[in-house]
């Protein structure tokens, strides 16, 4: 069986891309979602040495903030600690020093972090580490860290989930209308009558099964899988996809490889 994918829509506020796996099976597409979860390598601060901070909030908690800033990660530059040549010491190519020098009175973001690494910086430069008043200051040096999801949700670039291709249809004349229309999510209305396009646009097919059939009807093409991916920053959708799938190849090729020497 061949599979093939095709790029749907993608939504530039938040990132969240959309594919249609053609060719596969649930369970093609559920082990996709589980390497991306667990597999797909990104950057995240894995330790953090503080030599200033007189802020409000402990070490512990300035470390736990840090490690879950989402940073940029430059896939074909780096490798996973677990796969470098380093044997986990931490190396040039796994590793990377980031740091950070901050005085109060200000709010101190994630975009004030220095990286040895120009591509290597955080996804998100607005995102508050922490508030500093007078007189407080904040300084540490960290490192940056491959690794993957399996280890720590931090490593895990982003939501990915699939479902199938759903069918609507809606009846406004149905005789049922102002019986059951209260029961129908408000967000999927226009001038009183409900809408197909808001339904499928804000994703409301669950919140519409099941209320009234001669209404709004809801039906899954179980041979059309539409593959949903959400990042947190550090990957585009296309990254993690192509990421995902290089490493189920090699799974693949392993298991191959392992069944081969059993005969």
């Amino acid at each position: 069986m061949s599979m093939s994918i095709e790029f749907m829509d993608k939504d530039k506020e938040t990132g969240k891309a959309r594919f249609e796996l053609k060719g596969a099976t649930p369970a093609m597409a559920n082990a996709i979602r589980r390497i991306i979860l667990d597999n797909v390598p990104t950057m995240a601060i894995h330790k953090v040495n503080f030599t200033k901070n007189n802020s409000a909030l402990y070490d512990e908690v300035l470390a736990h903030r840090l490690g879950l800033i989402p940073l940029t990660t430059p896939i074909k530059d780096y490798v996973a600690q677990d796969a470098c040549s380093c044997k986990g010491e931490g190396c040039a190519k796994c590793t990377i020093k980031l740091s950070l020098s901050a005085k109060g009175p200000g709010l101190v973001t994630a975009g004030e972090i220095k990286s040895k690494d120009p591509a290597v910086k955080s996804a998100l430069p607005d995102m508050l580490i922490v508030k500093l008043l007078k007189g407080q200051e904040l300084e540490f040096e960290a490192t940056a860290v491959m690794g993957r999801g399996k280890q720590h949700a931090k490593w895990t670039p982003g939501m990915p989930w699939y479902e199938y291709e759903a069918k609507v249809t809606v009846n406004n004349e149905s005789p049922d209308f102002e019986q059951y229309k209260n029961k129908f999510p408000p967000q999927i209305f226009k001038d009183g009558k409900i809408q197909k396009k808001l339904i499928e646009d804000l994703n409301l097919y669950d919140a519409c099964v099941g209320v009234n059939d001669s209404i709004v009807k809801i039906e899954h093409n179980s041979n059309k899988i539409i593959f949903s991916i959400e990042p947190w920053g550090q990957l585009s959708p296309k990254e993690i996809l192509l990421s995902a799938l290089s490493i189920f190849n090699e799974k693949l090729d392993e298991l191959d490889t392992k069944l081969s020497e059993a005969q």
